[in-house]
């Protein structure tokens, strides 16, 4: 879809290079291309599931905090719980999360009108990943800039598509209360 995006996408997997990584998308030929170094499985929506490089359904065949990355490329907001919850089950703690979708303010998104990707607001998705227990960071924009007459040119207003950060954060364990430590006077010889 977007190389920017793509670009951007897979350097963030390339500082992971020894992690497993997730990349789920619209379909097949949204895969970045060269894939992405690293141990990773590529997905995309067919029907009720997923396929790929495993055919698979939520809950994903992988086991809990067993992946370090996650992207979620341009997938419906509507649908998206089951799948963030799973998402969430399986980062690691520390792992990185990144929803890419259309900027809902862009005339950008006219472009893909009628093809699968929808635009929804960057606050939107949001709180869903605060809702599936992730802590969300900044959104960042990518892609063409548009001027104020709608073409894509140099510096302009807008760009094409949002990229949301999001971490799995953990609480550690309280650990044991230490005893007081009570000083005794010196005794004198």
């Amino acid at each position: 879809m977007c190389r920017v995006e793509h670009h951007f996408l897979a350097g963030a997997l390339a500082r992971l290079p020894a992690q497993p990584w997730i990349w789920l998308s619209p379909g097949a030929g949204w895969w970045p291309d060269p894939v992405p170094a690293g141990r990773g499985i590529r997905l995309f929506r067919q029907g009720a599931g997923y396929v790929g490089d495993v055919h698979c359904d939520v809950p994903l065949p992988l086991a809990s905090e067993s992946v370090n990355a996650i992207v979620l490329q341009h997938l419906p907001l509507a649908s998206s719980t089951a799948l963030l919850a799973e998402c969430e089950r399986v980062l690691m703690p520390g792992g990185r999360l990144w929803v890419t979708t259309l900027n809902p303010c862009s005339p950008y998104r006219l472009r893909w009108q009628h093809q699968r990707p929808a635009a929804a607001l960057p606050l939107r998705w949001r709180a869903a990943l605060v809702r599936s227990g992730l802590h969300c960071g900044d959104a960042r924009y990518l892609g063409s800039l548009w001027g104020t007459d709608g073409r894509s040119r140099g510096p302009g207003l807008l760009r094409a598509s949002c990229v949301l950060e999001a971490e799995k954060r953990v609480g550690a364990m309280v650990g044991p209360i230490p005893a007081p430590v009570r000083w005794r006077a010196p005794v004198a010889t």
